[in-house]
């Protein structure tokens, strides 16, 4: 036996074997696509993963079993199908198809901000792809919305913290005036004595009153007032009222005086009777 052939005869025996994988794998892919025909996803699933395992590279094949994960509503495993099928192929129709497919997926999630690069990078492959084209501005218009929800909710939020901080302290100011209505009643018996102290009634019964709180006579007052005022000063020509009261005192003790030498004279010549013995 020549042993010099055996690398080629190994490499023929490889591609053998791989041609007859491939083979095999295309006899699945078909008969998972009837199967999917027919609605039999779960059939269909099962022949599609077959022809991975034998021919993991085969971009149809992961293409094909993102489709039947998509329709059993599987997202997260069509997602995962899909984002192989273009890392896997260089043909830009196939990537085109997978990044369409791509975004209806994370349209089904809801995820629009990844549904818009998923078809973004699927009409860079095909710029001409009307669907796409509509499905990108869909996304768009359904992600600027959802932040502009996002947005108003964060506002909303915001407000009913902002009320809620407000009432708080509303109620706080409340317990605070409550608070400080509430007299102590020492500090009321204070004020209690200091207003009896200013309305003039005394705080201690052995204090006396200062004169100044006393009562005042009138008449006194009048008479000390006419005391304290100056005599009046006569007039050019005429005679002061203590002159004249003067000048009648004199007349009157003059006139006394004359009176009683009047007197004196009477009592001088009056004969004193005498009583005789004989």
């Amino acid at each position: 036996m020549n042993f010099k052939n055996l690398p080629f005869l190994f490499l023929v025996f490889i591609s053998a074997l791989a041609w007859s994988q491939n083979e095999a794998a295309n006899n699945l892919i078909v008969d998972g696509n009837e199967a999917h025909e027919e609605a039999e996803y779960i059939d269909a699933e099962a022949q599609y993963r077959k022809a991975v395992s034998l021919a993991p590279d085969t971009s149809e094949a992961l293409h094909n079993l993102g489709n039947t994960n998509y329709r059993i509503e599987d997202y997260s495993a069509a997602s995962q199908r899909f984002f192989q099928t273009q890392k896997n192929t260089t043909s830009k129709d196939e990537k085109h198809a997978a990044f369409h497919n791509l975004g209806n997926v994370y349209m089904q999630q809801k995820d629009y901000a990844q549904a818009v690069e998923a078809f973004k990078n699927g009409l860079r492959n095909n710029p001409t792809d009307e669907e796409t084209r509509y499905n990108y501005a869909l996304a768009k218009e359904l992600l600027e919305k959802e932040q502009q929800q996002d947005q108003q909710d964060e506002q909303d939020q915001d407000k009913k913290d902002q009320d809620k901080e407000d009432q708080d302290k509303e109620g706080d100011q409340e317990k605070k005036d409550e608070k400080g209505d509430q007299e102590d009643p020492k500090d009321e018996g204070e004020d209690k004595d200091k207003k009896e102290g200013e309305d003039g009634k005394p705080e201690d019964d052995s204090k006396e009153k200062s004169e100044e709180d006393k009562p005042k006579n009138p008449e006194k007052e009048g008479e000390e007032d006419e005391k304290k005022q100056p005599p009046p000063q006569p007039k050019p020509g005429q005679i002061s009222p203590e002159q004249v009261k003067s000048l009648l005192e004199a007349m009157n003790n003059q006139e006394k005086g004359v009176q009683e030498k009047v007197n004196a004279q009477k009592v001088k010549g009056t004969p004193v009777k005498t009583k005789k013995d004989w």
